[in-house]
């Protein structure tokens, strides 16, 4: 008796279609999976006997051999529970109508026949509509999560029975159905704002003028300035994601397992602030079976690194390639994995080991050594990368008394998203450059010209500062960006100056 059973995996953050092939022979009895499964699928024998068994139906007393195919592929996982058991029972005929050609099936099994959530649904469901299939079945648990692909049938189920029982036609399952846009109405709101913050107008001008250009940004300032608190509100004040951002980042959660129960969409641009004590393969991805790093769960939206120094320094030094390229490639010898990168870097870190050097209420107990020391610990190429470093003082009392709220995150909104407008029509033809923060050589000599004073005033700072060939370029792009926030065509001179301001480690203020 043989039979076989459409399901899928995940490679990468992609799906891929698997075929489950039963075979049912004469001779001692044996339950053996073949395939490349890790351990949790050889356990999967286990939990589809008793599950088959307390739901009512027979287990063949033979030799059933299971093939998961493509064979060189390592599988993982126990969504292949439901396409395994149903595959028993369609060869033994306990399933009579031939329905498994027309859907793709994914599910864990408990022992009593429940069947549980699983990774990975989003990318498979898409896989299976590119694939013709008419329709999906899997756990009610990863329901809203199919159901933000439209073209396909979702059939959730509840236990291995009524999943029999709906294929041998005994019983009607309706297919789920998803509004997106009313998920993304429900799902994109904000708790935290803007006007939350007091005073640090600076600061906010900063963030501004970052989240415009998608530029990465470094804040430097005593304990309890507000950095913390400013970074957590910069998703607030960035665009809202579209349609394929949701999806794709969507997706990263997905394989990661992190998807919020019912939640169909992630509606909201992440942000992700790892404690400083993380590995260098956490924060980019990996391991010995890869998965996302916080980099990828920071895909469009925010990275946050609190104590921007106090990280190992071969963890800042795996962020420059995904800086660069937006993307993650993790090499092993089996082959080799991408996982999309492309994030707003925003840091913070204190002035100096004590963290109130410059502070007028504090004294500062630092020897110039220990500052330098400290500094030193973020590389100059990382640096580099980092288009904005802004100060954050400490807040006076009558900052901290005034009860006049701040200016609110939707018409902070309002001027960035006008702002990007300018940036997508600029760059429509161009690929993979979607804001100023990632126009290469190229585009900055076409797009970031300059008059004969702004050249003369930048020429100066760059002279004086010392700064380097890609911190000039930084100069330039962010004060394209100042320029398409105040809505003007070209660079003024007065750009630049604003943009120069925005290098403070460039210009050595905890030494002076």
């Amino acid at each position: 008796m043989f039979s076989n059973i459409s399901s899928g995996a995940v490679l990468g953050i992609d799906g891929y279609l698997m075929t489950v092939e039963i075979d049912i022979s004469p001779g001692l009895p044996t339950f053996s999976i073949v395939g490349l499964p890790d351990t949790a699928v050889k356990e999967s024998k286990n939990r589809v006997v008793a599950a088959i068994k307390n739901s009512g139906f027979n287990f063949p007393v033979k030799r059933v051999t299971v093939n998961l195919a493509p064979a060189d592929i390592k599988k993982e996982g126990a969504a292949f529970d439901l396409p395994i058991a149903l595959g028993i029972l369609f060869a033994t005929e306990q399933i009579k109508v031939s329905f498994r050609k027309k859907y793709l099936f994914l599910g864990e099994l408990s022992l009593d026949g429940e069947i549980k959530k699983v990774k990975g649904v989003l990318p498979i469901t898409l896989m299976a509509k590119q694939r013709g299939l008419k329709g999906i079945i899997l756990p009610e648990s990863n329901k809203s999560e199919a159901g933000a692909v439209k073209g396909i049938e979702i059939i959730s189920v509840k236990n291995l029975r009524e999943t029999v029982d709906f294929l041998n036609e005994e019983i009607n399952l309706p297919g789920f159905s998803l509004n997106i846009e009313e998920v993304f109405q429900t799902n994109s709101r904000y708790d935290l704002d803007f006007q939350d913050v007091k005073g640090q107008e600076y600061a906010k001008r900063a963030l501004e003028v970052s989240a415009a250009g998608g530029h990465n940004i470094l804040m430097i300032g005593p304990p309890g300035s507000g950095k913390t608190m400013l970074a957590k509100r910069i998703p607030t004040i960035l665009p809202e994601m579209t349609i394929e951002e949701s999806i794709e980042t969507t997706k990263i959660y997905s394989v990661k397992g992190m998807m919020p129960y019912n939640l169909a969409l992630i509606a909201t641009r992440s942000f992700r602030s790892p404690h400083h004590t993380i590995s260098d393969v956490a924060l980019i991805g990996g391991g010995t079976r890869p998965r996302p790093g916080e980099v990828s769960l920071s895909h469009n939206g925010v990275l946050f690194l609190d104590e921007l120094p106090e990280f190992h320094r071969n963890v800042l030094e795996v962020l420059r390639q995904p800086l660069e390229d937006g993307m993650v490639t993790i090499s092993r010898a089996a082959g080799s994995l991408s996982y999309p990168a492309r994030f707003m870097l925003a840091a913070a870190m204190n002035p100096c080991p004590c963290g109130f050097y410059g502070d007028s209420n504090r004294e500062c107990v630092c020897t110039p050594f220990q500052i330098q020391r400290y500094m030193n610990k973020i590389s100059g190429p990382l640096l580099d990368r980092i288009d904005i470093h802004v100060e954050v003082p400490a807040l006076k009392y009558n900052e901290l008394a005034n009860k006049k709220c701040g200016e609110s995150s939707l018409n902070i909104r309002d001027r960035i998203v006008q702002a990007r407008k300018v940036q997508q029509e600029r760059f429509k033809n161009h690929k993979n450059v979607y804001c100023n923060a990632h126009m290469q050589s190229k585009q900055i000599k076409k797009y970031c010209s300059i008059n004969k004073e702004g050249e003369v005033f930048l020429q100066n700072a760059i002279e004086n500062l010392g700064l380097s060939a890609r911190a000039y370029d930084r100069i330039l792009k962010v004060a394209r960006t100042i320029s398409d926030l105040e809505k003007f065509e070209d660079i003024q001179s007065t750009h630049i100056a604003e943009a120069i301001q925005y290098r403070s480690l460039d210009r050595n203020f905890w030494m002076q």
